[in-house]
């Protein structure tokens, strides 16, 4: 009798050992899923569109249409990163398939330096998939050295084939929207005889 109870103890911590190690493995499991499913549902809108996300492309348009399309700028920065953001045209009317330069202005209003990335969407958000950049500041992190002002690009062109969808072809006017987020990991600005220099970034 007492021998099986012994045994019947022995069976019941293998199996609370058992239920702890699935238990561990599913938390584990599940970190790793969460921690996967950022990058991935960013590569997903990229490559559909999906949520108002843009395309990047590397070469301009070859087709320009006879109709304009209107495209409104709204600039934010989110807190917790001191800055000043704004474009510096709030609105263009380019043709449909015509190659667009945009500049924007970003200035620190801190007195260290500070790490940036901006996010952006297109709306309506079934646009997103034929607004394309060529070039933009958003591709990359942003330095700023305490104080500095910057002047940044975005080069884009709505894509013709936005004329021919049927839940796009009516669609006229288009707002692109960036937030820029603090990101961590702020590299020192390099000085030169006490006198701060800014980072260079390539656009």
């Amino acid at each position: 009798m007492e021998g099986e109870v012994k045994k019947s103890a022995r069976n019941g911590s293998r199996n609370n050992g058992l239920v702890v190690a699935m238990c561990l493995s599913f938390v584990i499991g599940m970190t790793a899923m969460c921690a996967a499913a950022v990058p991935l549902y960013r590569m997903f809108c990229q490559v559909t569109g999906y949520n108002g996300t843009t395309q990047r492309v590397e070469q301009v348009s070859n087709l320009i249409l006879d109709r304009q399309i209107q495209v409104s700028f709204d600039a934010n920065v989110a807190p917790g990163l001191p800055w000043d953001f704004k474009p510096l045209q709030k609105t263009v009317s380019p043709k449909i398939g015509e190659t667009v330069e945009v500049k924007f202005e970003i200035e620190n209003k801190s007195d260290k330096p500070e790490r940036g990335q901006a996010i952006f969407n297109v709306t309506p958000l079934e646009a997103g998939v034929y607004f394309n950049k060529v070039q933009c500041f958003c591709f990359n992190e942003t330095d700023l050295a305490p104080g500095e002002k910057r002047e940044m690009s975005v080069v884009f062109y709505v894509d013709p084939e936005i004329a021919k969808a049927v839940e796009t072809k009516t669609i006229n006017a288009l707002t692109l929207s960036y937030t820029y987020y603090p990101r961590e990991g702020v590299k020192p600005v390099a000085s030169n005889e006490g006198t701060a220099q800014p980072a260079e970034k390539k656009l």
